[in-house]
């Protein structure tokens, strides 16, 4: 992919260490995940950005034994974070079989528009467990969307109630009142109740369509109603800095 310098400039600027990390690397076993406390699945044309790229990165893991094993020891520690944006979003919830409390997230598929959307959207941090969003309830903020498969599409009605009702739709789409965008443009891909970022019952894995990466720095922002070097997204680092203590 292409974002993932942004990532790691985020995170540096938290304090945290980034260090890339390529899928050769795990299927050839040169590096195993046991030595880090967080990964993050960035975003942006992963695979050429070929339809589903973020799916055929997680059958990559799913149908290696190693990477499997690999990724589900990483997944199952009480001790690290995981954070999934753009195509590390789609690929996360293909590998919600390996995450623990992720059974009911949706999958990422194209957009209602038939298009790329390619802007900026305003979202709505929900409350919840999330680690990356602890004290950030109720911000409203701009951020990036670049995606042409960002449209959340549950199993059945019975699983999104599920999600909903156990806290774990992280953060919506809005339009310019706050209130949830159910209507093209305001939410770009078409996904029910404005669903754009998810958690887990212990908030340690968080998945999301757009790109807080892309914009952590004021400047980045062609709006800002925020004053400070900072976009409120830098905190979300921050906050899994703090969580590692």
């Amino acid at each position: 992919m292409n974002g993932h310098i942004e990532m790691a400039a985020a995170f540096d600027r938290a304090g945290f260490e980034a260090v890339d990390v390529h899928m050769s690397d795990i299927l050839s076993a040169r590096v195993d995940l046991r030595d880090f406390r967080g990964l993050a699945a960035c975003g942006g044309f992963s695979y050429g950005d070929v339809l589903g790229a973020g799916e055929g990165w997680a059958k990559s893991i799913l149908f290696n034994a190693v990477a499997r094993e690999t990724f589900a020891r990483f997944f199952a520690r009480a001790d690290t974070f995981t954070l999934g944006v753009c195509n590390g979003c789609q690929m996360m919830s293909a590998l919600k079989e390996l995450v623990p409390g992720a059974g009911t997230w949706p999958r990422f598929v194209r957009n209602r528009s038939e298009q790329f959307e390619a802007r900026l959207a305003r979202v709505r941090i929900e409350s919840g467990p999330s680690i990356f969003f602890a004290g950030m309830a109720g911000t409203l903020a701009p951020i990036v969307v670049s995606h042409g498969e960002g449209r959340a599409e549950f199993e059945s009605d019975v699983a999104r109630a599920a999600l909903e009702r156990a806290g774990l739709c992280a953060a919506r789409f809005v339009d310019n009142h706050g209130r949830v965008a159910a209507r093209y443009p305001a939410n770009p891909n078409g996904s029910p109740d404005g669903i754009t970022a998810l958690t887990t019952p212990d908030g340690r894995v968080t998945a999301l369509m757009p790109h807080p990466e892309r914009v952590f720095r004021a400047v980045q922002l062609s709006w800002n109603p925020f004053t400070g070097p900072d976009s409120p997204w830098m905190r979300m680092f921050r906050n899994a800095r703090v969580w590692v203590g």
